[in-house]
């Protein structure tokens, strides 16, 4: 359970909540000079890079989705079919940078998008420029360039295909897009962090991780289990306040919710 957003402003914000289990999946925020993301453990013994940002402006996430029918699913060795890619692979390789914006529509045109062979998910990718990339298997994808965009858990692009599984008081893809509407050119990180922290969940699957990235700072921010009064800061390539440390710096004082 996740959610994620775009706002097109006088900055480009964007904004994910990283929603799990963790008796599921293992994690841990990667900070790399290319790269900041949340890495997945993954069965090869690597943490991968499914929800992240690269320093030219790209970043991507993952978020489950109940199956659409027609949507195929790679097998269980995670061998690919010939003319098919992986939903999971193709948003990796666009936050390494290995693929361009235009560079994954074009493979869209030519490849079945599928799921990998333990998860159903959807993506939503954007770049530098604000636009915006929604990827759903097995319906098909979206290009836009709007004033925001969101994603939850549910199909954007064919709402019937996931009504019947609408979680009881899940309301807060409606919270966020009444935030986002009322949005105005000075749309801010601060403004980010709060929505992220007004649609954050508790429990089983509460939020892990939240983090904001600003295109015109090159510098994403972040927060791990809801500790949005301990926020940790990311400048692409380095953050000032702390050179020898990797471009991390505690914002947390500076910056109180």
């Amino acid at each position: 359970m996740c959610i994620r957003f775009v706002v097109n402003n006088d900055d480009l914000i964007t904004g994910f909540n990283f929603d799990i289990d963790l008796t599921v999946w293992t994690h841990r925020v990667i900070l790399e000079k290319d790269r900041f993301f949340i890495g997945i453990l993954r069965p090869d013994g690597a943490y991968h890079s499914y929800h992240g940002v690269n320093r030219n402006g790209n970043a991507a996430t993952l978020l489950y989705v109940h199956p659409a029918r027609k949507a195929k699913r790679a097998a269980e060795n995670a061998q690919t079919p010939a003319g098919a890619i992986q939903i999971s692979d193709l948003t990796e390789q666009f936050i390494r940078g290995n693929l361009t914006f235009d560079e994954v529509s074009g493979l869209l045109e030519k490849k079945e998008l599928i799921y990998a062979p333990d998860a159903s998910m959807q993506a939503l990718l954007s770049d530098a420029s604000g636009r915006v990339m929604i990827l759903e298997p097995g319906i098909g994808y979206r290009i836009e360039r709007r004033r925001y965009s969101l994603l939850s858990n549910y199909s954007i692009l064919e709402p019937a295909s996931t009504k019947p599984f609408l979680v009881p008081g899940d309301d807060r893809y409606e919270r966020a897009e009444k935030r986002l509407e009322n949005a105005d050119e000075q749309f801010s990180v601060e403004d980010a962090l709060s929505l992220l922290h007004d649609v954050r969940q508790e429990g089983l699957w509460a939020t892990r991780v939240s983090f904001v990235y600003s295109r015109n700072a090159r510098t994403v921010t972040w927060v791990e289990n809801n500790r949005f009064d301990q926020r940790k800061e990311y400048r692409f390539p380095s953050c000032e306040a702390a050179p020898d440390e990797g471009g991390v710096c505690d914002a947390s004082e500076r910056r109180p919710l």
